[in-house]
């Protein structure tokens, strides 16, 4: 009788872990895969180790007829599994990035540039992009109202991650951008390095360039995501980052901001937290000749439609 409940035991254990197995290896296989680009090359740095945050993998476009023999601007963008190839992203959409850049390069509108993919870390995503110093200037109680939060589906927001953008600029800026500078030909200046993402890539952008306003000379913010978590009730978070801008903001004679947002799903709760931003921009010295705020009515939260309108923040970080 024992030896039986044995194997019924094993037997209920093997029905579980195998398809686990099963998923897990459909998953590796995913995301091991290259992004098929339709115009110029991808090179992967797969599991790019950091003493500031956990490994990921980097996805490097190089424009058709990239040369060791000049020098090319180089855009980072947040999020990188889901810039280049619907194909094998998980909600098969993408940014489209290739197709776009390839467009404006072909008409001649933009700078040679290459662009730098960070993948996300998956469970550590939010606690990696939000930024640090607003949300430390929050009493003991509002933090841990933050940390506990849920999404809309009641999953956890920071899967018990503590917040760490600070450490996960680190590794941009001193790790990942001397390697990118020594193994491929760029601009190593401000005015050549830019800095570019969606809702929360959004919001750690901003942080980026104010963070670090030697190092990036523009940022494309598209669908902020300005409540930080998924609730705006009784939230802190908007008030920390107005007040985090007032005194951060990058130097406008030196620098550009783009920021833009829709109207449905989750870009709903942009627009009047937007309004509060660019009232602060604004008042910073901020022009139509180095800030830009876009509203697109209609438009949802989704990589489809940060590539219908993608070509307008790439025109204003990398024109020529």
């Amino acid at each position: 009788m024992i030896i039986g409940l044995i194997r019924m035991f094993i037997c209920d254990v093997m029905k579980i872990f195998i398809p686990f197995c099963i998923v897990v290896l459909f998953c590796s296989i995913s995301f091991a895969q290259l992004p098929n680009v339709l115009s110029g090359s991808l090179k992967r740095i797969d599991s790019f180790s950091s003493k500031y945050v956990t490994p990921r993998s980097v996805d490097v476009w190089l424009p058709d007829g990239y040369s060791i023999n000049k020098k090319y601007a180089v855009l980072y963008m947040h999020d990188g599994q889901m810039l280049f190839d619907s194909a094998i992203t998980w909600n098969h959409t993408a940014w489209n990035v290739d197709d776009v850049l390839s467009q404006l390069l072909k008409e001649n509108k933009i700078r040679d540039v290459i662009v730098v993919g960070i993948w996300n870390g998956g469970a550590t995503r939010h606690a990696d992009y939000f930024p640090q110093k607003p949300f430390e200037t929050l009493s003991l109680a509002e933090q841990d109202s933050i940390y506990i939060s849920k999404r809309t589906n009641g999953a956890s927001v920071f899967n018990g991650y503590k917040i760490k953008s600070d450490d996960y600029l680190k590794f941009l800026v001193e790790e990942l951008k001397t390697y990118i500078d020594k193994n491929y030909s760029t601009y190593r200046d401000r005015k050549n390095t830019f800095i570019a993402g969606s809702s929360m890539g959004g919001l750690i952008s901003m942080y980026a360039i104010c963070e670090y306003p030697k190092v990036f000379g523009a940022a494309a913010c598209l669908s902020t995501h300005w409540p930080g978590i998924f609730a705006l009730e009784s939230n802190p978070i908007p008030t920390a980052l107005l007040g985090y801008l007032k005194t951060h903001l990058p130097n406008p004679k030196n620098h550009r901001m783009y920021f833009d947002y829709g109207d449905q799903t989750l870009d709903a709760i942009y627009p009047a937290l937007q309004e509060k931003v660019d009232k602060v921009i604004a008042s910073k010295g901020f022009t139509s000749k180095n800030w830009i705020t876009k509203y697109f009515a209609g438009a949802d939260h989704s990589e489809k439609a940060w590539n219908k309108r993608l070509d307008i923040p790439l025109l204003f970080l990398l024109k020529r």
